[in-house]
Parts: structure tokens; sequence; C-alpha cells
């Protein structure tokens, strides 16, 4: 049983080579531009160059890992290289990358071994088995890395590296991996709140003098701000150029398709009400990345979204600063992810793929208590469904309705073992992811057949982001006053007293 672990590690590889030859998105030519940029071109140069529109917009750790891979690259195929060569695409140049990312995913297999361990899961338990095949085999990354094209899995390994750190009281640790993660890519900054108050209350307020407070404090602040002084030393001169890199205020309240988010609903209300005033314009739905001027409804500026993300995450963070020790992991791991949420529901130009800052650490919270396990089913089948305008290719309709229906499927079957007799859905909890039935029927059949598909070619998208918002919103607000402990019977109570450890895997 032990073995188990790795044969899904196997599996997991096995399925992401199959997937080398699959569609790639324009993030392909993304990376491969970072590629030329960090191996042609002078450090000073990396944040300004602009020969192609996908400049360097990550932070400098993971322009440095682009830098490693390029010294790797440069014996694949040279003129994968150069800066100039736009959109260059050799089979030895598909190969590297595609390789490239499951090399990675190593770490992405470390942190999930580290976190199932420091949940104290047997690993001849149900529950170690469940969460192995939860987030080895997760239809999100396979998405968004293995068919898309990113680096999100050895992102997510450092993260959950953190979070079991943090669990098992290696404090100094958790706050130096999340740091680093931060220096990789900045979106991890959704999380961070949650981070800094438990390692602020649980590490250096629990000192037993003012004097070890201090000292956990400065040792804190060196351990989490040296790999800043790193990543960010070289670019000193630079710094505001590569902020603006960073945080692209420009590019509009919402991207190109919509995130499934209060915003998307927000968006749609405006374009209905410009429709039944008779007023030109209403929020694009056109799937290109621009500004929104909203016809109806005010138009949303980043001060009021920064305003709103912070109001609805200090709930949590409240709860988690005054929760007892011996309930502070699982509070914890519920602040991670409604801050997650928190920023992905309101915040500016959000991308669907953020959706995955959600849904992985949830997956954790999945094996050790039912009732999470319940809203964690409803976020996946909502969430992962909002990522198929990624996947907009019509060879990939297969692939991904097949990935999709395997896992959700696997999900529910794994929840039904850890938890006999699981199914804990109202009515219209069922009635309405059975409704995404109907999304894939009109776009594939009945806007055909009504002769829309030309007159609406966007319409899929937007009911993609509305529907799915509607679910991510119904999860938020249900789960944040089920982590409150204020929607009546259902108690997000501490500990693990759910888990039957001692069930077996069959």
């Amino acid at each position: 049983m032990k073995d188990l672990f790795w044969h899904l590690v196997g599996i997991s590889t096995g399925l992401k080579i199959l997937l080398i030859p699959a569609y790639h998105s324009t993030d392909f030519e993304v990376h491969r531009n970072w590629l030329a940029i960090t191996h042609s071109l002078p450090l000073n140069r990396w944040y300004v160059e602009a020969t192609s529109e996908w400049t360097l917009d990550y932070p400098p750790l993971f322009a440095y890992f682009e830098w490693l891979l390029s010294q790797v690259a440069r014996y694949v195929d040279p003129r994968m290289l150069e800066v100039s060569n736009l959109g260059y695409e050799s089979k030895a140049t598909v190969y590297f990358q595609r390789l490239s990312v499951i090399v990675t995913d190593l770490v992405y297999v470390l942190g999930v071994r580290s976190c199932l361990g420091a949940l104290g899961l047997a690993r001849d338990s149900q529950q170690h088995f469940a969460g192995a095949m939860l987030l080895l085999l997760n239809v999100g990354l396979i998405f968004v890395d293995h068919i898309h094209f990113q680096y999100n899995g050895f992102l997510f390994g450092i993260l959950l590296l953190s979070i079991g750190y943090l669990i098992r009281q290696r404090f100094l640790w958790s706050a130096f991996a999340f740091a680093v993660l931060l220096n990789f890519k900045h979106i991890f900054l959704y999380m961070a709140p949650a981070f800094g108050v438990y390692l602020l209350r649980f590490y250096c307020l629990e000192q037993a003098s003012v004097a070890g407070m201090a000292s956990a404090m400065i040792k804190l602040l060196a351990v989490g701000l040296s790999p800043f002084a790193v990543a960010f030393g070289p670019f000193v001169k630079q710094l505001p150029e590569v902020l603006a890199r960073l945080f692209p205020f420009k590019r509009g309240l919402t991207h190109a398709y919509w995130a499934p988010n209060f915003w998307a609903l927000y968006n749609a209300a405006d374009k209905v009400a410009a429709s039944l005033m008779r007023v030109p314009g209403g929020a694009t739905s056109s799937g290109l990345v621009q500004e929104v001027k909203h016809s109806v409804l005010p138009t949303i500026t980043p001060p009021m979204t920064f305003i709103l993300t912070l109001v609805f995450m200090l709930p949590i963070l409240v709860k988690l600063f005054r929760s007892s020790k011996k309930q502070s992991p699982l509070v914890f791991l519920r602040s991670v992810i409604l801050c997650s949420c928190s920023s992905f529901v309101f915040g500016w130009h959000v991308h669907e793929k953020a959706i995955l800052l959600v849904l992985i650490p949830l997956c954790l919270l999945t094996l050790v208590n039912r009732e999470d396990a319940r809203y964690s089913y409803i976020l996946a089948i909502a969430g992962y469904f909002s990522l198929f305008p990624l996947l907009f290719d019509p060879d990939l309709f297969i692939p991904r309705y097949s990935l999709y229906m395997s896992y959700v499927a696997m999900l529910y079957g794994q929840l039904y073992r850890i938890f006999p007799g699981f199914r804990g859905f109202h009515v219209w909890e069922w009635l309405y992811m059975l409704g995404f039935l109907v999304i894939p029927l009109y776009e594939h059949l009945l806007s055909f057949v009504l002769g829309l598909d030309k007159r609406l070619p966007f319409l899929p998208l937007l009911l993609t982001s509305v529907y799915a918002g509607l679910g991510v919103l119904y999860f938020f607000g249900g789960y944040y006053l089920y982590a409150l402990g204020l929607n009546g019977g259902n108690k997000a109570a501490g500990g693990t007293a759910s888990v039957k450890r001692k069930r077996k895997t069959k």
C-alpha cells in the first residue's frame, strides 16, 4: 500500500508525457521569449525588453529560473533563444519546454508528500491515497500546465512545502519557503495575509517574554525578507520598471475571458442593463484584453477592488488570530482558502487560472472534514469547468470533457470512501451542478441549430463565466459562514474528529 503514492506519480507523469503533442496556448511563446530574453540579454535589459508583446512580467526568481532553463535549452535548439525569433516552435523546442514542466513537477510531488504527512494521514489510509490522487492527478494543473502551458506545478509544490512546514510548526522554514514563492510568482500574495497572521500569532506572540517576541520578530523578518533582497537586489536601479511589469493596472478590471467571479456577474448585469435601456456599449465579452468602461453601472477602479478584497479577508483573519493552538492548523488552511477566494472574487484583472489558488489547498481539507469536502465538490464542479475557455481548440474538446468528468467522478468516489454514505447536497445544489451539462449542449449543438454561432460567437464564454461565477460566489458565501461557524448546524470544528485514519485502501 505504501508504494501507491509512487504508482500515482508514475501514472501522472505518463499522462503528462502523452499530452506533449497537444495544443498549447500563447503562453508557450511567452516562456520561449523569456528563455531568449534571459539568455541573450544583459540582466539590466530583462524588464525593459519589448521586442515581443509577451514581456517579462514575473518576479526576478522566475527570471533566474528561465535563465537556468536556457543553459540547457542552448544544447537542444539554440534558435529558440533568439529574441527576434518570435513564434518559434521547432519540435525540439516543444519537447524541451513540455518536458521542463514535467521535470520541475518533482517539487510538486515533494510538496504533496510533505503536506499529507503533516496532516498526520497514515500512508496506508484511504485519506492518504485520496489526497495523493486528487493532488497528483489534479485536472486543473493538467489543463493549465500540460495542455495550455505554464509552470504552476512546481510553484504549488513550494506552497505545499510551506504549508507542511507551518503545520509541523517549523515556522521559519515556512516563512522562507513562502517568501521564495512570492519571488517566483507574485499572485500568491492572495494568501499572504493568512501566513502573516498565523506566523505573528503563533510564532512571535507565543514567546514567553517581550525580548523573546522581539527576537522572534527579527528572525522572521530576516528570513522572510532575505529572498526579496537576493531576488530584487540586482534590479534595484530598475525597480520602477520591474514593479510596473509586475502590477499592470492598465490591463483593465477583467481578463480577456472573464474569470468566474463577482465582476463577471457585474459585467453581465451591465450588458443586460445597457441592452434593456438601449444604451450603447456595455461591458465587453469579446475575449480581448482591454479596459472595461461600464455603460450603466459605475465603472470600477483598482482601489475599489483592493478595499473589497481586504474587507472580505478580515473576518477569517480575525478568527485565525483568535483561534486556539489546537484548532489553528485547520483554521489556517481555511484562511488560506478564503483569502485566496476573496482576491479571486473581488480582485483586479483576475485570470480564471487563479481559481487553482483556492482549489489546490482545498484538496487538503477535503480529506479531513465532511463539510469541507461537500463545499470542495461544489467548487470543483464550477472551478475546473471554468478553465474550459483556455482549451478552446476543437481537438481538445474530447480530452477536456473526458479528463474533467473522470476527475469529478474520482473526487466523488474518494469522498464516498472517506465519508461513508457521502451525499449531503441540497436539491438546488444538485440542480446547479447538473446545469453544467447545458452549456456544452448549447455550445456544440444548439448554437448551430439556432444559427447563433456566428451572431453570438462569444456567448459560450459568457455563459461559462457567469454560470461558474454563480457557483464560485455560492461556495464563497456558504464556506465563509461555515468557516466562521455561523451557518447553523454545520460547525467548523477544529481537529480531525471526522477522519477515520484506520480505514484501509482497498
